[in-house]
């Protein structure tokens, strides 16, 4: 028995697992060659026995192409309102020239509503052809009307609807280093905003000559949105400006029939009779008094300010008045004359046309386009020459003393109380911001 186990013991283990891993290990390293040589036998190109092959022609037509004209041009622009405009007028800078656009717009019940709702700042945009015609018309009834002209074969349909997402405010400060575009663009701010903060506060700063490297200003105003996508720039509902450390506020108010005006914070008009500057986008290119003349070539009085500006450049009047005179004037070239109340009289000189509407005897309205810039007459190259007369004698339209326009009226006075202290509240929060863009 002990012979039996040592016999057993003494026989070699049996390892089926070592046997069997041994194999698989074979088949894995035989498999790469196995495929390899599969591969080599079915290999693209070779003959394949038992099938017949053809070569086979066949024509095919291609189709003729031909060029595919171009999509007639479109032109898309806009224009702001201006105190005195007329739908004629805008229509002309839209550039807008057709006749039958007008005349529907006039026997339509809907379209004519754009005559009687001009308001000044308020934006029409158009869409017209190569040759003026127009397509499509939108213009701001008010900030939450929108009327749009569309073409229709060789007429067109006139519908009245409500914007569909109500203005975004927008909160905006800025620092002036260099100008005050250079500023309201670091700070994001656009430039029809911007042009209306200058309009705002140019009764009492001279963007041309009294700016000051460090001046702020504060900003509340609007955008007008539709379907989620910018249309036009809106209104400035509440500014502060911070001028040579004196500090101007402006609230937008609007009075019982729907007018829009800005007053200070006491409720005094912001306007003032006068404008400060004619000519928008423009510098002081020779100040009033004494100075060298460029072309005589000696010294002389100036009798008036020179605004350089490009030729072109819109020139406004500075006041409602009557037109009493536009024509050449010798060596003031083409220049408008424009009596105001109280013996006041302007001259706009060395223009390079008139608009349409001025000649003797018209009246025109403060802000309203009379002429543009040119260098007719006695010019080295275009500006504007502005003289400002008081009684016959000349005065310096940059220092003399401006009226102010009409405060708040006494029967708004209260509304006004309530609007002004959201405002003030409102600027002070947004003055105190760090500058910076937040919505």
């Amino acid at each position: 028995m002990h012979a039996q186990k040592t016999d057993i013991l003494a026989q070699p283990p049996s390892r089926p697992g070592v046997a069997r891993r041994v194999a698989v290990g074979l088949a894995l390293v035989a498999a790469p060659a196995l495929t390899v040589l599969t591969a080599f036998g079915i290999a693209p190109g070779a003959a394949v026995p038992g099938i017949e092959q053809a070569r086979v022609e066949q024509a095919i037509e291609l189709p003729v192409l031909e060029p595919h004209p171009n999509p007639p041009a479109r032109f898309t622009t806009q224009e702001r309102v201006m105190r005195g405009d007329t739908v004629a007028a805008l229509f002309e800078r839209l550039g807008i020239r057709d006749a039958r656009a007008m005349e529907f717009l006039k026997a339509d019940t809907t379209g004519r509503a754009i005559f009687r709702q001009l308001v000044p700042g308020r934006v029409m945009q158009a869409e017209t052809g190569p040759d003026g015609e127009l397509h499509s018309l939108r213009y701001f009834l008010a900030p939450t009307s929108l009327l749009e002209v569309m073409r229709a074969g060789e007429s067109y349909t006139a519908r009245s609807r409500a914007v569909a997402e109500p203005p975004r405010i927008f909160y905006r400060t800025a620092t002036v280093r260099s100008s005050l575009f250079a500023a309201t663009d670091a700070a994001g701010i656009p430039d029809a905003i911007a042009m209306q903060i200058a309009r705002v506060f140019a009764t009492d700063i001279d963007f041309h000559t009294e700016l000051r490297r460090g001046d702020r200003l504060a900003v509340v105003y609007e955008m007008i949105y539709d379907s989620g996508e910018l249309v036009a720039p809106g209104r400035i509902l509440a500014a502060e400006f911070v001028n040579d450390a004196r500090t101007y506020h402006a609230v937008l108010f609007t009075d019982d029939e729907g007018g829009d005006t800005y007053y200070s914070l006491d409720g005094s008009n912001r306007a003032k009779a006068f404008l400060r500057s004619p000519v928008e986008f423009s510098r002081v290119s020779s100040g009033f008094g004494g100075r060298f003349h460029p072309i005589f070539r000696n010294w002389r009085a100036h009798t008036g300010v020179d605004f350089a500006a490009p030729g072109g450049t819109r020139v406004i009047a500075a006041a409602d008045g009557t037109v009493v005179a536009a024509g050449n004037r010798g060596g003031y070239g083409n220049a408008v004359e424009i009596r105001h109340g109280g013996s006041i009289t302007t001259l706009y000189a060395h223009l390079s046309g008139f608009a349409r509407s001025v000649r003797a005897g018209s009246r025109v309205r403060q802000g309203e386009p009379i002429g543009f810039v040119g260098a007719t007459g006695f010019a080295t190259g275009p500006h504007l020459h502005y003289e400002f007369k008081i009684g016959g004698v000349h005065q310096d339209p940059l220092r003399v003393a401006l009226p102010k326009a009409e405060p708040v009226p006494a029967r708004l006075r209260e509304d006004f109380t309530r609007v002004a202290a959201g405002a003030r509240e409102t600027i002070a929060r947004v003055a105190s911001a760090p500058p910076a863009r937040f919505e």
